[in-house]
């Protein structure tokens, strides 16, 4: 019997299914950390269960209440963010937010954020013992925190530092989400994957800033941000065609995805999967139709296997 997550091509079971780092995976969509809530926010309009991975917004060792406002600005396609990792901490997503999954059958992959090594550290030794998390997925490369974010990802030693601590507290298999605002995004992932990384994630937003020209001043409350969207597409796949070739670890593909054209663009590029971010904003089923895009896709090319579309463009 075949479930949602096949397709059949002249009578022929197809696989969707992927493993990233460990973490399996029933299809290749997931969604990007910080534009999908903890998950049932967007319950009203899919079934969760029908993604490959949920991806939640980033946790710290203690609540936040985020940047000053305004946090979000429109762009030309794109919006720039700033929204400084507001969260009800660890314990409270731990108590009133997990359980809140427990129901749903598909990865949860939490996303944590510090100001320290140490804070990383702590957030993975928490976590590692707590039922119902798949995965961690390292936040390296926020660009609109004070302290930590795209600080330990801009330098591959501090980017390797945090990978190693993480790891050193955790069994569960660890993502670390890499920052485009580098000189060489390859060299922080050859460092990550060096210090233990099972998987990446790539890429997180590119600093930006917008100026209200009525006003004469900045329009975020927080002056700069994170560029989302559209904009950033190019980026991204030149960043996922650049460590898929030196870098030999899945790679969760992200930035602009808005069909699934975009995410099997990622896929051929070297991504075994692809997190839905922005797009989630205008269109909060955006993650089932780019899977149903990318099963087209597949009948129309005879793809027996989405992993064979992995890199392909390489080749």
């Amino acid at each position: 019997m075949t479930s949602q997550n096949d397709v059949m091509i002249n009578g022929t079971k197809t696989e969707l299914a992927v493993n990233i780092g460990g973490i399996q995976m029933k299809n290749p969509v997931t969604t990007a950390s910080g534009t999908f809530g903890f998950g049932p926010e967007y319950a009203p309009y899919i079934d969760l269960s029908l993604l490959g991975a949920l991806v939640v917004k980033g946790i710290t060792l203690q609540p936040r209440m985020g940047n000053p406002t305004p946090r979000l600005v429109e762009t030309t396609a794109g919006i720039l963010n700033s929204i400084g990792l507001q969260n009800p901490g660890v314990e409270g997503f731990i108590e009133n937010l997990l359980p809140g999954l427990a129901g749903y059958d598909l990865p949860v992959i939490v996303n944590i954020a510090g100001d320290t090594v140490q804070d990383y550290g702590k957030l993975a030794a928490r976590l590692d013992r707590v039922n119902g998390v798949a995965g961690l997925e390292v936040n390296i490369s926020c660009p609109n925190v004070k302290k930590g974010g795209m600080q330990f990802g801009s330098d591959p030693a501090m980017a390797a530092d945090v990978t190693l601590a993480v790891k050193s507290c955790t069994d569960k298999p660890v993502i670390v989400k890499l920052s485009p605002n580098v000189t060489s995004i390859v060299a922080v992932a050859e460092k990550v994957a060096q210090a233990g990384a099972d998987a990446l994630s790539m890429i997180n937003t590119l600093l930006g800033m917008a100026i209200d020209v009525r006003s004469r001043r900045p329009v975020l409350g927080n002056v700069m941000g994170g560029l989302s969207g559209p904009a950033v597409k190019p980026v991204a796949v030149r960043a996922v065609w650049q460590v898929y070739r030196e870098v030999k670890l899945p790679i969760i593909g992200m930035g602009g995805i808005i069909t699934a054209q975009d995410a099997i663009e990622f896929i051929l590029a070297g991504a075994a999967a692809v997190a839905i971010g922005t797009a989630n904003f205008v269109n909060p089923r955006a993650t089932m139709d780019v899977l149903e895009g990318i099963k087209r896709y597949m009948i129309e090319n005879g793809v027996q296997n989405i992993n064979e579309l992995v890199g392909a463009a390489h080749r």
